[in-house]
Order: structure tokens, then C-alpha cells, then sequence
């Protein structure tokens, strides 16, 4: 767990570039936050980022996943397991 929050940095700053977030940086992004339902982003915006992801981390997001990736500390700690598990 050791790279978690440059994981959760780099997640974070992956969401404000794609949704242009202003008033916000990846230092002041609360990873706890509910995506959907705090920072108002819906399933395209959600495409987007795993796709985004995706290319970053070379590792494939299941859409059957989605639903599930609701935080930034959540996507993170999903994207070090598939990491971890060589996906």
C-alpha cells in the first residue's frame, strides 16, 4: 500500500482534467467523496475515466465494475489490486 496516495493523487487528477473541475486540485480532492452522488458525475463521465484509467495503469476496468468504483480511494485501491495481480 505503500504508492496508495500517489495513486489516489494521480486517479484524482485524472477526474478534474476530465471533467474540468475548477476550485479543486488533486491535494485538496477528498478521495472519500461519492463520485456520482457528491461530485455529480454520470456513467459517460464514468466511461471516460476508465478508459482514461485504462490507458494509464494498462490494466482493463470491467464495465460490470463501474457501479462499484465510486470513490477515488476505491478506484485506487481497485486499480493496485489489478496491478498487484498482473491484469
Amino acid at each position: 500500500m505503500s504508492n496508495d496516495s500517489t495513486t489516489v493523487t494521480k486517479i484524482a487528477e485524472i477526474i478534474i482534467n476530465e471533467l474540468k473541475l475548477e476550485d479543486v486540485t488533486p491535494a485538496t480532492f477528498d478521495p472519500d467523496l461519492d463520485l456520482v452522488d457528491e461530485v455529480g458525475i454520470d456513467s459517460m463521465d464514468l466511461a471516460t475515466i476508465a478508459l482514461r484509467l485504462r490507458d494509464e495503469y494498462g490494466i482493463r476496468i470491467d464495465e460490470d465494475d463501474y457501479p462499484k468504483l465510486t470513490t477515488v480511494r476505491i478506484i485506487a485501491a481497485y486499480i493496485d489490486d489489478k496491478l498487484q495481480a498482473g491484469e
